[in-house]
């Protein structure tokens, strides 16, 4: 199973993000509220995440910026970009993101995504 980091302003998202988780056997080993945190955090996170649930619009950084970052730290890093605002995409994907959401995600969807994320073999 998969181990995920969340960074997402909305405490509500990360409790639901580690309940819906839970339930497929998934586990959240990290959480920050805002780019600059997350940086912080991944920095201190060891083994790193198999997966990075990313959100755009936060304070002191945004996604875009955290997600460019966390890149530089593990360049391996699989980031599923999610936010409400479709317009940043483009720019999503072009600094790292894996793969691009937009809010509200369906949780079926996000299992599917994290399981192409983290198929071996």
């Amino acid at each position: 199973m998969a181990s995920i980091f969340i960074v997402d302003d909305e405490e509500n998202l990360h409790q639901v993000y580690k309940a819906l988780f839970a339930v497929k056997g998934h586990t959240v080993i990290g959480s920050a509220y805002d780019g600059d945190e997350a940086v912080q955090e991944f920095l201190r996170l060891n083994p790193k995440p198999d997966v990075v649930i990313m959100d755009h619009r936060m304070p002191r950084m945004d996604g875009i910026s955290a997600t460019k970052m966390l890149l530089e730290i593990n360049s391996d890093s699989k980031i599923i970009f999610v936010s409400a605002d479709e317009t940043v995409r483009k720019e999503a994907l072009e600094a790292g993101a894996t793969v691009f959401q937009v809010k509200p995600v369906r949780a079926s969807e996000l299992f599917k995504i994290i399981e192409m994320l983290t198929k071996t073999g």
